[in-house]
């Protein structure tokens, strides 16, 4: 299965390849997952309800990339997490040092990161941890 091009179709065979603990049972995979619907959430309530809980949203991002590695988390943030939030998603992942240049293949389409704005009510928050 070619992964050049991440789908509904293939992102869960993705993930599971690059899971990074192979002691683990699936329930603890499936938690790690959950992840990215958390911060899915996060990031929508931030968008809506102006409502920013920078924390809890590092906490996830921490703990997605030291278990899928960079790469691997980055391609499946930007799959997961909708367009509307990814100048916020690129503000915190400019923090972390994650930011890749290019996000190839997301659902037909490579992610230029320059293309993302950075959002400004994020990085101010962030600026004073």
């Amino acid at each position: 299965m070619s992964f050049d091009n991440l789908s509904a179709d293939n992102i869960m065979m993705y993930a599971i390849k690059a899971y990074d603990r192979p002691d683990c049972i699936m329930s603890e995979f499936k938690d790690d997952m959950k992840r990215f619907n958390y911060l899915k959430r996060l990031f929508r309530r931030y968008r809506t309800m102006n409502e920013l809980r920078e924390q809890l949203v590092l906490n996830h991002l921490v703990v997605l990339y030291n278990v899928f590695g960079p790469e691997v988390t980055s391609r499946m943030l930007f799959f997961k997490v909708s367009k509307d939030d990814y100048s916020a998603l690129k503000t915190y992942l400019l923090f972390l040092s994650c930011m890749p240049d290019v996000i190839r293949g997301i659902k037909g389409h490579d992610i230029i990161s320059s293309d993302i704005p950075i959002d400004n009510k994020v990085a101010e928050v962030l600026r004073q941890k």
